[in-house]
């Protein structure tokens, strides 16, 4: 068999347009499912916090500066990593990363469970999401590898999109299952045997993979990359939450300008972090577009209805957390009925179907009133569901035109746009909701007109029908700005559907059937998979 590593032997078995390549078998797929581990816990982590915030700030007694910095000090070391580690695994090995990623999540983790100041607990916080940064393109990355065969790979990525999405959820329901029976700590401490495991099997049954001739480590980029990165997902979060104003602003501008500088030095380096080769792929550049488009609806949407659970309808966290679960039966199905479609017609119309879904899933998001529970949780379901649909096949495509030494690389990008996205969506679609919230709501005192969550606060000050009143107008106000922000992504999901059918047709035709049947114990792991 080539060598998938050596460039200068063609063809290259990890090509799609590659009908030799070889069809993983059951160890493959075993490996497939430790690596799908780390994903789990990486996503989980973004929302392994929300119940903990009470009993943390009755033990660390944070500031309010500080409670946010336990929040955020992840995401941002996260975010702002990711294109640094998917590059260096491309140049040192991806498994090696991924090895050096668990020991450094793990510690993390229990440094973070038994932190004794709010200091301690950001720090910690800071380098989960440094490993974070290592795990997440290395996993992708390696699923690139590991898959050589089109249609297997198109299934694996599938299982690893609905697993990251489904990790956010469960996140926080298992924070508050874990803080029913032990202490705040505990929501870290889950991490450790499963980083242990990690350890111990990705050496038996992972391969290491990496660039053969990667060139100097460009190491000017990885601070203008961060630069690039960090003040603009911080000027969006902020916006989000609390509005615009010169200096959120400046952040964004910051950003955009040091992405510039960045974008620059890798279009003039031959030993650029960020290979130009990528581009060159059929599809590469449109599928990180869509996939950043598709994390926008699904970050957008979700800034609305955790919000409606809570505040809304009244619910408790942990109450609202269970039933924000229910859209995972439908987002469970979707993906690999994504991927068994795209076999079958040209992934063009599949993508574009899936935002066509997402889009038919915020309309129906644009009809909830006070009191739709099961209308709200359908939408979102449906919305899910289109959005992993096209996030499990843009990135396969993505990957797929990718270089298979430039993998991590190409996992890296996937994943900093879907922060970009998810960051924007918040911003977007929350600005949105706001100003009508507001607009409606125009005449009331300043507490209540800023937030729903100051409206509650006040109604329950007032107590009585007065406090009623304030209440009910502000929950209309609120379902009233969610609606606009609905029907507004709707539009975005309808044109993003157009725009795929557009740049992708013809790119992602259906690939051959493989020559031979496998080996009935890689037929057996791979139809079980």
């Amino acid at each position: 068999m080539t060598n998938p590593q050596d460039p200068q032997s063609p063809p290259d078995p990890q090509s799609p347009q590659n009908p030799a390549a070889r069809l993983a078998g059951r160890r493959e797929w075993t490996a497939f499912t430790v690596l799908v581990l780390p994903l789990l816990l990486v996503s989980m982590d973004v929302s392994v916090l929300y119940f903990a915030v009470p009993a943390i700030t009755r033990e660390l007694d944070p500031s309010a500066t500080q409670q946010l910095w336990i929040f955020d000090s992840y995401a941002f070391a996260l975010s702002g990593l990711l294109i640094t580690m998917g590059s260096l695994g491309d140049r040192i090995g991806r498994r090696k990363l991924l090895l050096a990623g668990a020991a450094a999540f793990g510690l993390a983790s229990v440094a973070a469970a038994y932190a004794s100041s709010t200091e301690m607990l950001i720090a910690a916080r800071v380098l989960l999401g440094i490993g974070g940064a290592t795990l997440m393109p290395s996993t992708l990355a390696l699923v690139r590898n590991l898959f050589q065969d089109e249609r297997q790979r198109g299934k694996a990525i599938a299982i690893w999109s609905g697993v990251m999405t489904g990790g956010i959820a469960l996140g926080s329901v298992m924070s508050g299952v874990l803080l029913n029976h032990f202490w705040w700590g505990s929501v870290f401490l889950v991490n450790v045997p499963a980083m242990l495991l990690l350890l111990i099997l990705v050496p038996v049954l992972v391969p290491e993979f990496k660039d053969p001739a990667p060139g100097r480590f460009d190491l000017l980029s990885v601070p203008l990359s961060m630069a690039a990165v960090l003040p603009v997902v911080y000027g969006l979060k902020e916006i989000a939450a609390e509005g615009l104003t010169p200096l959120r602003a400046g952040c964004l501008a910051a950003g955009l300008a040091f992405g510039y500088l960045f974008v620059r030095r890798q279009r003039t380096r031959g030993d650029a972090m960020v290979s130009r080769t990528l581009f060159r792929g059929r599809g590469f550049g449109a599928g990180i577009g869509l996939n950043t488009v598709a994390a926008f609806a699904m970050m957008g949407s979700a800034y609305f209805t955790t919000q409606y659970l809570q505040s809304v309808l009244g619910m408790g966290t942990l109450e609202a957390a269970l039933w924000s679960l229910a859209p995972s039966v439908l987002i469970g199905a979707a993906a690999p009925v994504g991927a068994a479609l795209a076999q079958k017609t040209d992934r063009a119309y599949v993508i574009s179907g899936g935002f066509v879904l997402a889009a038919a899933g915020f309309a129906l998001i644009g009809l909830v009133d006070t009191g739709s529970l099961w209308l709200l949780l359908t939408g979102a379901g449906v919305l899910a569901s289109g959005i992993v649909t096209v996030m499990s096949l843009v990135s396969d495509m993505a990957l797929g035109s990718a270089p298979a030494e430039k993998a991590g690389s190409a996992a890296s990008l996937l994943e900093t746009g879907q922060e970009f996205g998810g960051a924007l969506g918040m911003a977007v679609l929350g600005s949105l909701g706001t100003a009508v919230y507001r607009s409606d709501l125009a005449g009331s005192e300043p507490a209540v007109r800023e937030t729903l969550g100051g409206a509650v606060a006040t109604a329950q000050g007032l107590g009585g029908a007065a406090g009623g009143q304030v209440l009910a107008a502000a929950r209309e106000a609120f379902v009233h700005g969610m609606q606009y922000a609905a029907w507004g992504g709707t539009v975005l999901l309808l044109a993003a559907a157009l725009l795929a059918a557009a740049l992708l047709r013809g790119r992602g035709a259906p690939a051959p059937a493989p020559a031979e049947p496998a080996p009935a114990g890689e037929a057996l792991a791979h139809s079980a998979a």
